[in-house]
Protein backbone atom coordinates (compact mmCIF):
# COMPACT_ATOMS: atom_id res chain seq x y z
CA UNK A 1 0.00 0.00 0.00
CA UNK A 2 1.14 3.34 -0.96
CA UNK A 3 2.42 5.50 2.12
CA UNK A 4 -0.12 8.17 3.17
CA UNK A 5 1.07 11.68 2.09
CA UNK A 6 2.65 13.84 4.47
CA UNK A 7 0.58 16.79 6.16
CA UNK A 8 1.89 19.69 7.29
CA UNK A 9 0.25 23.73 8.16
CA UNK A 10 -0.20 25.86 10.37
CA UNK A 11 -3.12 26.11 13.25
CA UNK A 12 -4.14 28.35 15.70
CA UNK A 13 -6.45 28.29 19.31
CA UNK A 14 -8.54 31.58 19.33
CA UNK A 15 -10.80 32.43 22.06
CA UNK A 16 -11.49 34.94 25.06
CA UNK A 17 -8.32 36.23 27.47
CA UNK A 18 -7.91 33.43 30.07
CA UNK A 19 -9.60 30.10 27.90
CA UNK A 20 -6.73 27.66 28.23
CA UNK A 21 -5.35 28.29 24.81
CA UNK A 22 -1.39 28.60 26.11
CA UNK A 23 -1.67 26.02 28.63
CA UNK A 24 -3.55 23.80 25.43
CA UNK A 25 -0.38 24.47 23.02
CA UNK A 26 2.11 23.71 25.82
CA UNK A 27 0.60 20.10 26.62
CA UNK A 28 -0.16 19.71 22.60
CA UNK A 29 3.91 20.68 21.69
CA UNK A 30 4.75 18.70 25.18
CA UNK A 31 7.02 21.18 26.25
CA UNK A 32 6.59 24.67 27.72
CA UNK A 33 6.65 26.93 24.75
CA UNK A 34 4.26 29.74 25.86
CA UNK A 35 3.85 31.00 29.70
CA UNK A 36 0.70 30.60 31.56
CA UNK A 37 -1.15 32.73 34.15
CA UNK A 38 -4.57 33.39 35.72
CA UNK A 39 -4.35 36.49 34.62
CA UNK A 40 -6.42 37.65 31.59
CA UNK A 41 -3.89 38.82 28.40
CA UNK A 42 -0.64 36.88 29.77
CA UNK A 43 0.18 36.36 25.80
CA UNK A 44 1.45 38.84 23.67
CA UNK A 45 3.09 37.11 20.90
CA UNK A 46 2.70 34.65 17.99
CA UNK A 47 4.69 32.02 19.88
CA UNK A 48 5.30 28.67 17.53
CA UNK A 49 4.65 25.20 18.78
CA UNK A 50 5.22 22.14 16.55
CA UNK A 51 4.04 18.89 17.19
CA UNK A 52 5.59 16.34 14.68
CA UNK A 53 4.20 12.75 14.33
CA UNK A 54 5.66 10.39 11.86
CA UNK A 55 3.10 11.74 8.64
CA UNK A 56 2.47 15.50 9.98
CA UNK A 57 3.59 18.24 11.59
CA UNK A 58 1.29 20.76 12.89
CA UNK A 59 3.03 23.83 13.89
CA UNK A 60 0.60 25.84 16.44
CA UNK A 61 0.71 29.53 16.60
CA UNK A 62 -0.34 30.63 20.27
CA UNK A 63 -2.06 34.30 20.22
CA UNK A 64 -3.16 36.84 22.19
CA UNK A 65 -6.94 36.84 23.56
CA UNK A 66 -9.13 38.76 21.30
CA UNK A 67 -10.42 41.85 23.83
CA UNK A 68 -11.32 45.06 23.75
CA UNK A 69 -8.44 47.40 23.48
CA UNK A 70 -7.41 50.02 25.74
CA UNK A 71 -4.07 51.22 24.84
CA UNK A 72 -1.52 51.15 21.73
CA UNK A 73 -0.64 47.74 22.91
CA UNK A 74 -4.36 46.34 23.16
CA UNK A 75 -4.69 47.58 19.85
CA UNK A 76 -1.71 45.68 17.70
CA UNK A 77 -2.29 42.60 20.09
CA UNK A 78 -5.55 42.61 18.25
CA UNK A 79 -4.33 43.50 15.24
CA UNK A 80 -1.98 40.53 15.73
CA UNK A 81 -4.60 37.84 16.16
CA UNK A 82 -6.64 38.83 12.93
CA UNK A 83 -3.42 38.56 11.17
CA UNK A 84 -2.66 34.66 12.47
CA UNK A 85 -6.26 34.07 11.74
CA UNK A 86 -5.65 34.98 7.71
CA UNK A 87 -2.57 32.57 7.51
CA UNK A 88 -3.45 29.28 9.22
CA UNK A 89 -5.33 26.40 8.24
CA UNK A 90 -7.24 25.05 11.27
CA UNK A 91 -8.19 27.62 13.81
CA UNK A 92 -9.78 25.71 17.26
CA UNK A 93 -11.55 28.04 19.39
CA UNK A 94 -11.42 27.32 22.44
CA UNK A 95 -14.64 28.05 25.63
CA UNK A 96 -13.92 26.62 28.84
CA UNK A 97 -16.37 24.18 29.81
CA UNK A 98 -16.83 26.10 33.14
CA UNK A 99 -17.90 29.05 31.71
CA UNK A 100 -21.25 30.25 29.66
CA UNK A 101 -20.74 31.11 26.75
CA UNK A 102 -20.94 34.96 26.38
CA UNK A 103 -21.30 38.00 24.06
CA UNK A 104 -17.42 37.82 23.50
CA UNK A 105 -17.84 34.25 22.05
CA UNK A 106 -20.62 35.24 19.63
CA UNK A 107 -18.43 38.07 18.56
CA UNK A 108 -14.86 36.07 18.04
CA UNK A 109 -17.47 33.65 16.25
CA UNK A 110 -18.84 35.68 13.75
CA UNK A 111 -15.06 37.34 13.13
CA UNK A 112 -14.08 33.84 11.95
CA UNK A 113 -16.86 32.48 9.54
CA UNK A 114 -15.69 34.74 6.98
CA UNK A 115 -12.02 33.06 7.33
CA UNK A 116 -11.08 30.14 4.95
CA UNK A 117 -9.30 28.14 7.60
CA UNK A 118 -11.55 24.88 8.62
CA UNK A 119 -13.03 26.10 12.22
CA UNK A 120 -13.29 23.28 15.10
CA UNK A 121 -14.26 24.20 18.45
CA UNK A 122 -12.71 23.02 21.98
CA UNK A 123 -14.34 23.14 25.00
CA UNK A 124 -11.58 23.08 27.23
CA UNK A 125 -11.05 22.94 31.31
CA UNK A 126 -13.33 19.98 30.95
CA UNK A 127 -11.35 18.37 34.25
CA UNK A 128 -13.30 21.11 36.34
CA UNK A 129 -17.15 20.09 35.66
CA UNK A 130 -18.86 16.82 36.19
CA UNK A 131 -20.24 15.29 32.75
CA UNK A 132 -23.67 16.35 32.89
CA UNK A 133 -22.50 20.36 32.74
CA UNK A 134 -20.07 19.16 30.15
CA UNK A 135 -22.67 17.59 28.01
CA UNK A 136 -24.86 20.84 28.06
CA UNK A 137 -21.88 23.06 27.24
CA UNK A 138 -20.96 20.75 24.31
CA UNK A 139 -24.36 21.30 22.79
CA UNK A 140 -24.16 25.10 23.38
CA UNK A 141 -20.52 25.59 21.88
CA UNK A 142 -21.99 23.09 18.78
CA UNK A 143 -25.11 25.47 18.65
CA UNK A 144 -22.71 28.38 17.95
CA UNK A 145 -21.66 27.37 14.35
CA UNK A 146 -21.12 24.50 12.08
CA UNK A 147 -17.82 23.64 13.65
CA UNK A 148 -15.85 20.68 11.37
CA UNK A 149 -15.24 19.03 15.04
CA UNK A 150 -16.80 19.74 18.70
CA UNK A 151 -13.66 18.18 20.54
CA UNK A 152 -13.71 18.25 24.75
CA UNK A 153 -10.22 18.16 26.36
CA UNK A 154 -8.15 19.00 29.27
CA UNK A 155 -4.78 20.08 29.14
CA UNK A 156 -4.00 19.24 32.65
CA UNK A 157 -5.00 16.08 32.87
CA UNK A 158 -3.95 15.08 29.00
CA UNK A 159 -7.39 13.92 28.34
CA UNK A 160 -8.34 13.94 24.61
CA UNK A 161 -4.99 15.78 24.24
CA UNK A 162 -3.51 13.62 21.42
CA UNK A 163 -7.24 13.28 19.98
CA UNK A 164 -7.26 16.69 19.02
CA UNK A 165 -3.90 16.38 17.65
CA UNK A 166 -5.35 14.18 15.67
CA UNK A 167 -7.76 15.59 14.37
CA UNK A 168 -6.24 19.00 13.39
CA UNK A 169 -3.97 17.29 11.16
CA UNK A 170 -6.65 15.63 9.66
CA UNK A 171 -7.56 19.10 8.48
CA UNK A 172 -4.31 20.24 7.02
CA UNK A 173 -3.16 20.25 3.50
CA UNK A 174 -0.42 17.78 1.54
CA UNK A 175 2.50 19.61 2.21
CA UNK A 176 5.90 19.26 2.59
CA UNK A 177 7.81 19.34 6.74
CA UNK A 178 7.83 22.82 7.86
CA UNK A 179 10.93 22.74 10.17
CA UNK A 180 13.10 20.08 11.41
CA UNK A 181 11.72 17.20 13.44
CA UNK A 182 13.70 17.76 16.29
CA UNK A 183 12.12 21.45 16.74
CA UNK A 184 9.60 22.38 18.90
CA UNK A 185 9.48 25.93 18.54
CA UNK A 186 11.01 28.69 17.00
CA UNK A 187 10.58 31.50 19.69
CA UNK A 188 14.26 33.40 20.24
CA UNK A 189 16.00 31.83 23.09
CA UNK A 190 16.07 35.63 25.02
CA UNK A 191 12.44 36.01 24.31
CA UNK A 192 11.50 32.68 26.35
CA UNK A 193 13.85 33.85 29.20
CA UNK A 194 12.08 37.00 29.33
CA UNK A 195 8.55 35.20 29.03
CA UNK A 196 9.73 33.13 32.16
CA UNK A 197 10.64 36.40 34.08
CA UNK A 198 7.18 37.88 33.56
CA UNK A 199 5.50 34.98 34.30
CA UNK A 200 6.99 34.97 37.64
CA UNK A 201 6.64 38.35 38.38
CA UNK A 202 2.86 37.54 37.20
CA UNK A 203 2.19 35.46 40.20
CA UNK A 204 0.30 37.57 43.24
CA UNK A 205 0.29 40.91 41.50
CA UNK A 206 -2.62 43.02 41.76
CA UNK A 207 -4.86 42.85 39.04
CA UNK A 208 -4.19 46.47 37.53
CA UNK A 209 -0.41 45.19 37.26
CA UNK A 210 -0.30 42.64 35.60
CA UNK A 211 -0.66 44.94 31.96
CA UNK A 212 2.22 47.44 32.89
CA UNK A 213 4.79 44.46 33.08
CA UNK A 214 7.25 43.68 30.40
CA UNK A 215 10.79 42.36 30.45
CA UNK A 216 13.40 42.73 28.04
CA UNK A 217 17.06 40.64 28.27
CA UNK A 218 19.59 43.43 28.12
CA UNK A 219 22.71 40.87 28.09
CA UNK A 220 23.35 37.41 28.27
CA UNK A 221 26.65 35.50 28.47
CA UNK A 222 28.08 32.24 28.74
CA UNK A 223 31.30 31.70 31.00
CA UNK A 224 33.07 28.78 32.90
CA UNK A 225 33.36 28.56 36.38
CA UNK A 226 36.59 27.54 37.93
CA UNK A 227 34.76 24.09 38.40
CA UNK A 228 34.66 23.68 35.01
CA UNK A 229 31.18 23.86 34.73
CA UNK A 230 29.35 26.40 32.30
CA UNK A 231 27.85 29.44 33.43
CA UNK A 232 25.04 31.53 31.95
CA UNK A 233 25.18 35.21 33.47
CA UNK A 234 21.60 37.22 32.21
CA UNK A 235 21.19 40.42 33.27
CA UNK A 236 17.25 41.52 32.91
CA UNK A 237 15.41 44.89 33.18
CA UNK A 238 11.34 44.38 34.27
CA UNK A 239 9.04 47.23 33.19
CA UNK A 240 6.27 49.26 34.82
CA UNK A 241 4.60 52.46 34.35
CA UNK A 242 4.68 53.97 37.81
CA UNK A 243 6.74 54.37 40.94
CA UNK A 244 4.12 52.61 43.00
CA UNK A 245 4.26 49.35 40.88
CA UNK A 246 7.75 49.23 40.60
CA UNK A 247 7.47 49.33 44.81
CA UNK A 248 5.07 46.34 44.44
CA UNK A 249 7.40 44.86 42.16
CA UNK A 250 10.13 44.71 44.11
CA UNK A 251 8.77 44.10 48.02
CA UNK A 252 9.27 44.81 50.87
CA UNK A 253 12.96 45.00 51.33
CA UNK A 254 13.35 43.15 47.77
CA UNK A 255 11.83 40.01 49.05
CA UNK A 256 9.35 39.94 45.92
CA UNK A 257 12.03 40.84 43.66
CA UNK A 258 14.13 37.91 44.93
CA UNK A 259 11.17 35.06 44.86
CA UNK A 260 10.58 36.39 40.97
CA UNK A 261 14.71 35.96 40.72
CA UNK A 262 14.37 32.54 41.99
CA UNK A 263 11.54 31.12 40.23
CA UNK A 264 12.44 32.05 36.97
CA UNK A 265 16.18 30.98 37.58
CA UNK A 266 14.79 27.52 37.80
CA UNK A 267 12.81 27.33 34.74
CA UNK A 268 15.71 29.08 32.77
CA UNK A 269 18.11 26.80 33.66
CA UNK A 270 15.93 23.89 32.58
CA UNK A 271 15.66 25.55 28.93
CA UNK A 272 19.59 26.26 29.19
CA UNK A 273 20.46 23.22 30.90
CA UNK A 274 23.61 25.11 32.62
CA UNK A 275 23.44 27.22 35.79
CA UNK A 276 22.19 30.52 35.99
CA UNK A 277 23.23 33.65 37.54
CA UNK A 278 19.85 35.99 36.77
CA UNK A 279 20.48 40.33 37.49
CA UNK A 280 16.92 41.66 37.73
CA UNK A 281 16.12 45.47 38.12
CA UNK A 282 12.74 47.33 37.85
CA UNK A 283 12.43 50.43 35.34
CA UNK A 284 9.82 53.17 35.17
CA UNK A 285 8.78 53.47 31.74
CA UNK A 286 5.93 56.10 31.70
CA UNK A 287 2.62 54.89 29.86
CA UNK A 288 5.11 52.12 27.44
CA UNK A 289 1.77 50.86 26.45
CA UNK A 290 0.46 54.10 24.88
CA UNK A 291 3.94 55.02 23.52
CA UNK A 292 4.33 53.80 20.35
CA UNK A 293 8.64 54.26 20.75
CA UNK A 294 8.64 52.93 24.11
CA UNK A 295 6.85 49.66 22.41
CA UNK A 296 9.37 49.54 19.80
CA UNK A 297 11.68 48.93 22.33
CA UNK A 298 10.24 46.45 24.32
CA UNK A 299 9.53 44.49 21.28
CA UNK A 300 6.05 45.35 20.12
Amino acid sequence: MAEPAFRSGFACFVGRPNAGKSTLTNALVGEKIAITSNRPQTTRRAIRGIVNRDHAQLVLVDTPGLHRPRTLLGERLNDLVRETWSDVDVIGLCIPANEKIGPGDRFIVGELKALKATLIAVVTKTDLVDRPTLTQQLVAVSELADFADVVPVSAVSGEQVSLLADLMIGHLPAAPMLYPDDVTTDEPERVRIAEYIREAALEGVRDELPHSIAVLVEEMSTETTRGGEPLTRIYADLYVERQSQKAIVIGKGGARLRTVGATARAQIEELLGTRVFLDLHVRIAKEWQRDPRQLRKLGF
